[in-house]
């Protein structure tokens, strides 16, 4: 069974999404560590009251390089028994920007959820993007983290109609609650090892 890290910065409602799974043994993955950059993070707290174990490791006035800030991140993951080798790491609304050396380190173990229909979209503000685009779907996107801004291998998206009087707002609220399904799922598929890279796409094995 894999370990897990979560990493957040907020509330970490895609992190509660998925840990509320894995108590309903949803997902097969055992639930190690969940840290943060924020000590005032809402989800550290949440995280807590289910049993998990948290850690803060401040970003804030940190005057180091990415990877010395990142070199703290794994030895935690670590030390939790979250590596390369046995772990998962998620992003679940954490604010960095992680490191060329820390993706290198735990390839094809990061992943991360994005509130478009990648490869549109990318970066920041998405669902802004979207709308002032004129699109008529969005959605969000589960991949692999790679040192490109959201370019790694899809693992599963999922849709949501864009309408005429959506706002950044509510289009925001409809995309967050396909991703809490969505996150679920492609946690749930990696931990049973049914997703295997080749190149730029992704298999489900399970079908």
């Amino acid at each position: 069974m894999l370990n897990l890290g979560i990493l957040i910065s907020g509330r970490g409602s895609n992190m509660e999404a998925i840990l509320k799974a894995i108590k309903r043994q949803k997902i097969p993955i055992n639930p190690a560590i969940i840290i943060s950059n924020n000590p005032d993070a809402m989800g550290l707290k949440i995280a807590q009251k289910m049993g998990i174990k948290t850690e803060v490791i401040a970003s804030k006035n940190f005057d180091g390089t990415r990877w010395q800030y990142d070199q703290k991140i794994i030895k935690a993951l670590e030390k939790h028994r979250v590596t390369p080798k046995n772990g998962l790491v998620c992003l679940a609304g954490f604010m960095r920007i992680i490191s060329p050396e820390f993706i290198s380190k735990y390839k094809n173990r990061i992943i991360n959820i994005h509130p478009a229909i990648l490869p549109s979209f990318p970066g920041l503000h998405a669902q802004k993007q979207a709308l002032d685009y004129g699109v008529k779907f969005s959605g969000c996107t589960v991949h692999f983290v790679d040192s490109g801004v959201d370019t790694g291998p899809i693992i599963l998206q999922e849709i949501v109609p864009v309408l005429d009087d959506d706002t950044e707002e509510t289009l925001s609220r409809k995309i967050l609650a396909k991703e809490h399904k969505a996150y679920v799922k492609a946690v749930r598929l990696v931990a049973e090892g049914k997703i295997k890279i080749a190149g730029r796409k992704t298999r489900n094995q399970g079908r």
